[in-house]
């Protein structure tokens, strides 16, 4: 579903005044709100709010084989879903490229920070690892998925217990973790750029970009997405923009 040329002008006219729709500043996320622990049969879960867009992440885990590769360390798989329940543009049905590329964002962002330390949930090397599964369901699209859906995924990593009891392994113990990136989005339209750009401004957007920025301020991930470009000028800004926001988005995480 696009977007009426009406909003389009009235959008484009607000940025040329340096403005955003909903009174944010250009550099301003919308509030942030995490809650924990809400799913009872997962083994880490939490539901995460940007503004109006609200997704739930849920952990699981299960015992099996290693690759081939790193018959050392265990494994991961990262899974978004969005339900027509979510916006009138999701449909029902196998993942669509919108989901795969969400998936594949968190997932990088999860794999090169090494949030998860896989080479701890070795069994037997080269026979039995844990299996991690992160499922994401998006409750409600209003914009900047991509870090709502990394945010949901670090914290319900954050609370995730490793099942032993459940196959008779001994205790459950926490999940072995490093400090968690944190992902910020821009868009650019007529000539701005914002950060945790809402479901309009996403619509009007000529280009976008997203990187994962780790505890020391090192770039862990990007994305770039969308037909237009930005000026490596414009990319450094955005990067060091994101070392800023990311210190205090990473203090909400941290509850």
């Amino acid at each position: 579903m696009g977007i009426s040329s009406v909003k389009k002008d009235y959008l484009y006219r607000l940025a040329k005044e340096g403005k955003r729709p909903d009174g944010r500043a250009f550099d301003e996320y919308r509030p942030i709100e995490i809650e924990r622990g809400l799913i009872n049969m997962a083994e880490g879960s939490a539901k995460v709010k940007i503004g109006n867009t609200t997704v739930l992440a849920g952990i699981k885990m299960d015992v099996g084989e290693p690759y081939p590769d790193t018959p050392g360390e265990g494994a991961m798989s990262t899974a978004v879903e969005l339900i027509p329940l979510a916006s009138p543009d999701f449909e029902s049905g196998p993942p669509r490229a919108n989901a795969i590329e969400l998936s594949r964002v968190v997932d990088r962002g999860v794999r090169e920070s090494k949030l998860i330390q896989l080479e701890k949930l070795c069994i037997e090397p080269g026979e039995k690892v844990w299996i991690v599964f992160i499922d994401i369901h998006v409750l409600d699209y209003d914009g900047n998925l991509f870090d709502a859906c990394s945010l949901a995924a670090s914290t319900a990593l954050l609370n995730t217990v490793i099942p032993n009891e459940r196959f008779e392994m001994g205790e459950n113990v926490p999940m072995p973790l490093s400090d968690p990136p944190i992902s910020c989005t821009f868009v650019k339209y007529n000539g701005v750029i914002v950060v945790d750009p809402s479901l309009d401004e996403e619509e009007v957007a000529e280009a976008r970009y997203t990187v994962a920025i780790d505890k020391k301020g090192d770039i862990r991930a990007m994305q770039k997405g969308l037909s237009g470009s930005f000026t490596v000028k414009e990319i450094k800004n955005n990067i060091n923009t994101a070392r800023v926001l990311s210190k205090d988005i990473r203090k909400i995480l941290e509850g």
